[in-house]
């Protein structure tokens, strides 16, 4: 049996909420499918050069009261970042929550507006540990 990877799929929403704060990971909108029919849109994303494994917004046009109010059954996305610092500080900066800062150099967590858990891990070796991440506290939980 042979098997390949297509994409994740998440609902969403707030489907332009999502997708900005999805563009602040660094991915961007690489093909749009709108159903009139089936009354919804799926959108795409990708990193640079990754078109090959994008995730799958998934947009319902009235609305989905199905969604849970915590995707802990998820889990969570990963992404490698080149600066888990500047990746972090970027996302601070544009109101998004540190739910478990990088105090190791190497890894973090943040919540997408609709609650998916996102890990975000440094490429390569743990950068050196320090402020103000060292000290910072989780909040909330991922």
């Amino acid at each position: 049996m042979e098997i390949k990877y297509l994409h994740t799929m998440v609902r969403v929403k707030d489907l332009e909420k999502s997708i900005a704060f999805y563009n602040l990971l660094g991915l961007k909108e690489i093909k749009r499918n709108e159903s009139e029919m089936g009354r919804f849109t799926l959108v795409f994303l990708a990193a640079d050069g990754q078109h090959e494994c994008p995730l799958e917004l998934t947009f319902n046009w009235d609305g989905d009261d199905k969604l849970p109010s915590d995707s802990r059954h998820f889990g969570h996305l990963a992404y490698e970042v080149k600066n888990i610092y500047q990746t972090c500080l970027h996302l601070q900066e544009n109101g998004i929550v540190i739910n478990r800062p990088p105090r190791d150099g190497r890894m973090a967590f943040v919540r997408s507006p609709d609650n998916i858990s996102i890990e975000l891990l440094q490429c390569g070796e743990a950068l050196k540990p320090s402020e103000p991440w060292t000290s910072m506290p989780n909040i909330g939980h991922w």
